[in-house]
């Protein structure tokens, strides 16, 4: 029984540059919503417990992202109705639309990404070809639950103190920029504190040796040969046109054909890989606590 973030991590990268790759550059609405699904159903599947909270910004900020593209382009030629002189085109609602799930799509990615991806994995990742990029990537993906972390402690001894205790938005704009007034001395000490005990322990002055604990097996090298065979199928039907969708002026599609419908399903499999390997591993787990 193996979940999705105990393959290798050379494999795992391998397979998010696959997947949020295609639909960063191919604006098909068929190929987003195939990402959007798989990236959604793995964000979902590795929350221990569902919690509205955890969509509700990106739900937010794809709602004000699809609004204002038809309100300030005015592109295409199938007119919806006339607003203050400005005429809102099906075209640009379909296109707002479409770019604001691509944008929600790889923040869900990368979401997973850096649950997945810890520290000690890009240092495992990095370490060899590049110790200071590891060393950036590790630290700046650590600092930042430590830094609300520590801002929520902050926040709560102030409240405790009652520095702003009055529920209004004047107190609350003022104990905000005092938490974050804290928060930047905090980070500027820490980030001394770090460099002095890196500097006390050696790093920089020669090359240094790293250990990792991560093991590339058959099941990993399956996982990058699958991968890349459907990237490659997909990558094909995008070259060939086969996915080409338009917007501008107006709506135009490519007539569905067998390359289209095959990186269709590449990458609908691709997209979905991850969520069906915890899927998986979640219900052999479930069966086997049912035997205990």
């Amino acid at each position: 029984m193996k979940s999705f973030a105990d393959y290798n991590p050379i494999a795992v990268f391998i397979y998010f540059i696959a997947a949020t790759s295609v639909p960063m550059f191919c604006m098909n609405p068929v190929i987003i919503a195939l990402s959007l699904c798989g990236s959604v159903a793995l964000f979902s599947l590795r929350q221990k417990n569902f919690n509205l909270r955890d969509y509700l910004p990106f739900l937010l900020l794809f709602t004000v992202m699809a609004l204002v593209n038809p309100i300030f382009y005015h592109n295409g030629v199938t007119v919806l109705f006339v607003a203050g002189d400005n005429p809102v085109t099906l075209e640009a609602v379909l296109y707002g639309i479409a770019a604001s799930a691509m944008i929600i799509t790889v923040l869900f990615w990368f979401r997973s990404f850096s649950q997945i991806m810890t520290s000690d994995k890009l240092l495992y990742l990095f370490g060899s070809a590049s110790p200071k990029l590891a060393l950036l990537l590790s630290m700046a993906l650590r600092y930042i639950p430590l830094f609300g972390e520590q801002a929520k402690k902050v926040s709560d001894a102030g409240r405790a103190l009652g520095l702003y205790k009055e529920d209004n938005i004047i107190d609350d704009i003022r104990g905000g920029t005092r938490v974050f007034s804290v928060m930047v001395g905090w980070a500027l000490e820490n980030g001394i504190t770090t460099a002095d005990s890196m500097a006390a322990r050696g790093y920089g002055l020669g090359r240094r040796s790293f250990f990792a604990i991560y093991k590339f097996r058959r099941t990993d090298m399956a996982l990058v040969t699958v991968s890349l065979a459907l990237f490659a199928v997909t990558a094909a039907g995008i070259a060939s046109n086969a996915l080409r969708f338009g917007f501008y002026p107006e709506i135009t599609a490519a007539p569905l054909t067998p390359p289209g419908l095959f990186a269709y399903a590449a990458y609908g499999v691709l997209a979905l890989i991850p969520a069906i390997i915890t899927a998986e591993e979640g219900i052999k787990w479930k069966y086997l606590r049912s035997k205990i």
